[in-house]
């Protein structure tokens, strides 16, 4: 050290490091990984005569020269100058890259989550519904004694909003967090889903089958990429209503008759793909409770008037239907970096839950009980909605940059319609090959393509 010091201040010369500095990435033999170099100075408090700095290399501590521990006295600069040439060579460093096998697993994430967080309260959950529950009808009856043209506008977006909360509560007893009870999730559930018109088992085994393939490009259940022949052979019609808004935002009734482009079958039909033979009896209760709702509105239309049952019912609904296609399609998509999907070997549940992204909704994350809170959610179904945000706290410590920290909104989540539109203008279709791909544009569509 003495040497280097007195070498530094220009008694003898420094024998050099190595024939040049070096910039970039070195290989790790023992680990497979690239390391970037750094940058180091130990004349910090010399004088010198000229005004360029000396430079040399140090290699990281896990790089092929060994484990010794190399002090940094100075940071980095974000500049370096070539011994050979006295011209300036910025410093290269790689972009994060997401689609990267990730250096934990499963179990080092659940590991890191509470315990407590895995628990179940029923009588918690309840309260839930009993409080939604109680707002549904709470709104609507402040609707009807105010009856003001200027009232109405704002019960159809309060109401839409509850009704896409209880769809989140119906959405926990398809997964089971509802509570440890089967019975109790099923009843709840058919309770919660039937009265918004959503087939209940036909959308839980069909959900149950997106969490287990996300990510995947084909096997993907809900707004998973089309493939470029299909996304090609579509016709105007039906790649404006996918990709044109607001036609994509309407898109979930429709889905739960017809699936995506590309796939068969209907969430009514007890004989449909999407099911196993041992499945097609709970089906076909989901599909009777959801015509007995229908039937029932139907009447009601008789009792109070179609205008009034629209008012009071038919634009909520549509509001709800928003909601959920708002919400399901960004925690998917419009991320401001490319978003990768997997193929074949490259495919794995971790990896695919990995590609989902939480969103922050402001006032309204209480309202649809953390619905936003989706990473951990989709790679830990079980966990109740009441404890996604502090188990996604404590798995950031493990999943590091994989994570991807959602921006803050205003009270309102009105940011998010500009992620919305941007990502509808460039994520239309994926190759089809390669084992990871990432979304293409359609340049009559408008936007920028991105590539493989």
């Amino acid at each position: 050290m003495a040497g280097w010091v007195l070498s530094e201040c220009g008694i003898r010369p420094l024998p050099p490091v190595f024939p040049k500095p070096r910039t970039g990435f070195i290989s790790n033999p023992i680990k497979n990984i690239t390391t970037p170099l750094k940058i180091g100075f130990l004349h910090e408090k010399c004088n010198f005569s000229d005004s360029k700095p000396r430079i040399f290399s140090v290699p990281s501590p896990n790089s092929i020269l060994g484990n010794r521990k190399w002090v940094q006295k100075v940071s980095a600069p974000l500049k370096t100058i070539s011994l050979d040439a006295d011209e300036e060579k910025e410093t290269i460093y790689s972009e994060f890259d997401y689609g990267a096998p990730p250096p934990f697993k499963l179990s080092d994430i659940k590991a890191a989550i509470p315990k407590h967080c895995w628990v179940k309260n029923p009588w918690r959950s309840m309260s839930y519904v009993v409080r939604d529950v109680a707002i549904v009808f709470g709104l609507a009856a402040a609707a009807v004694y105010l009856n003001k043209w200027y009232t109405w506008p704002l019960y159809w977006v309060a109401q839409g909003t509850m009704f896409w909360a209880l769809f989140v509560l119906g959405h926990d007893c398809g997964h089971g967090s509802f509570s440890n009870n089967p019975k109790l999730n099923s009843v709840m559930g058919h309770f919660l889903h039937s009265s918004i018109l959503v087939p209940y088992h036909g959308w839980r085994i069909s959900h149950r089958t997106h969490h287990q393939n996300h990510g995947h490009v084909e096997n993907d259940e809900s707004w998973h990429p089309l493939p470029e022949k299909i996304y090609e052979n579509l016709d105007n019609i039906t790649r404006n209503l996918r990709f044109k808004l607001p036609f994509p935002m309407l898109a979930y009734p429709f889905y739960l008759w017809n699936r995506s482009p590309g796939k068969t079958g209907s969430h009514f039909d007890p004989n449909s793909d999407l099911f196993v033979p041992n499945e097609r009896k709970d089906v076909i209760t989901s599909s009777v409770c959801w015509t007995a709702i229908a039937a029932l509105l139907f009447g009601l239309s008789f009792v109070i008037g179609p205008i009034e049952l629209i008012k009071l019912y038919g634009l909520p609904y549509w509001g709800f239907v928003m909601w959920l296609d708002l919400v399901t399609y960004l925690h998917h998509h419009g991320h401001e970096d490319k978003l990768p999907w997997y193929r074949g070997k490259e495919w794995s549940y971790l990896r695919g839950g990995l590609t989902t992204l939480d969103r922050d909704y402001g006032w309204i994350n209480n309202i649809h009980h953390d619905i936003g809170t989706h990473v951990i959610h989709h790679l830990f179904p079980q966990i109740p909605h009441y404890h996604l945000v502090e188990a996604t706290e404590a798995a950031k410590i493990v999943l590091g940059k994989y994570y991807r920290e959602p921006k803050k909104s205003g009270p309102l989540p009105l940011n998010l319609i500009g992620d919305l539109i941007k990502s509808l203008k460039q994520d239309h279709y994926v190759s089809d090959t390669g084992d990871v791909v990432y979304y293409q544009t359609d340049p009559k569509l408008g936007g920028s393509v991105k590539s493989e």
